[in-house]
């Protein structure tokens, strides 16, 4: 199907309010192939769907999330009924307030971790020039070419924005912690290390610890299971280095054998981004908020719902 096409079926059905049938009718197209070219323009960014009205109850959200976890922004979106669609949603929030960031504070560092949520974001972004900015990965990568990968992620969004970028071309866990210490003391190395610890803007998701991580199904080194980190108290990840639910590092030998920035250095960049939705992530979420890890939340509202209520629960107990 062509860009014509699709640009044309989404015009009559969006501008001129015609249904998908008459659509058909007047292309000779199925309402069927019609729906998906609908679809297509959509997810492409063809189409860009913005809502004016605020829902009450994610706005309520989003102002308890400033309050009680001390964040400078926050945005809930409705929890979508199919799970499935979580990440495009959270991501297509995300991707709007990045473009607006971007317009407005104009970083010059920006750092960016991996995973479906942030993919979703870059598709999100609007594509724009800004040949000074940098895009630098804040971590290694799987060795696997899967396009989550962090080496990806950061490449695309270096492609919409038409800026420079740059990767650490490492796996994500080294063997040990002195291995991971030679390592980033290379001098090949410096130069992103050093661009890295200068962002001036992140831009995180979270991992949890079932089987729908990929950093639990892809990543982990052989001799690090769940149930390791479980038992060490682990809720989730960010940039693989694993939190306990009051958003310490959990003390496991895998935090110190990550080939990342640190999360204690997290702190020195003016802002930090978690992206992140979904009830399995809940208390990985309770956790970078409590650690207070990140200063804008993008997020849906069973989540935000949720990681707010594991907050209360927590400080009450």
């Amino acid at each position: 199907m062509s860009d014509q096409t699709i640009l044309r079926v989404a015009w009559l059905y969006y501008m001129e309010n015609l249904t998908q049938a008459e659509i058909g009718e007047r292309l000779g197209l199925t309402r069927a192939r019609v729906n998906r070219m609908l679809s297509e323009a959509r997810h492409s960014g063809i189409v860009s769907i913005r809502l004016n009205s605020a829902f009450a109850s994610c706005t309520e959200l989003e102002h308890q999330l400033r309050q009680q976890c001390g964040l400078d922004d926050a945005v809930v979106i409705p929890s979508p009924e199919n799970p499935e669609l979580v990440a495009s949603l959270i991501g297509m929030a995300a991707g709007a307030y990045l473009t607006k960031f971007l317009e407005e504070k104009k970083p010059r560092t920006i750092g960016i971790g991996w995973g479906a949520t942030l993919r979703e974001t870059i598709r999100h972004v609007t594509p724009a020039e800004y040949p000074d900015l940098w895009i630098v990965s804040m971590m290694g990568g799987l060795s696997r070419g899967l396009e989550l990968n962090t080496f990806e992620i950061a490449g695309e969004l270096a492609r919409r924005l038409h800026a420079k970028c740059s990767y650490l071309a490492a796996p994500i866990y080294a063997s040990s912690r002195r291995s991971r210490d030679t390592f980033m003391a290379q001098e090949v190395y410096a130069e992103v290390l050093d661009r890295v610890e200068r962002i001036d803007l992140a831009l995180l998701s979270m991992g949890d610890l079932s089987p729908r991580s990929l950093l639990v199904r892809h990543g982990l080194p052989p001799d690090v299971g769940i149930e390791d980190l479980r038992a060490a108290g682990a809720v989730g990840d960010v940039l693989g280095q694993y939190l306990e639910q009051s958003g310490r590092q959990i003390n496991h030998g895998i935090n110190s054998r990550a080939i990342a920035l640190p999360i204690e250095k997290l702190a020195r960049a003016p802002t930090v981004m978690l992206i992140a939705g979904g009830t399995n992530k809940v208390p990985v979420i309770a956790a970078a908020l409590q650690g207070r890890i990140g200063k804008v939340l993008v997020t849906d509202e069973k989540a935000a719902a949720g990681a707010l209520k594991l907050i209360g629960k927590r400080r009450m107990g």
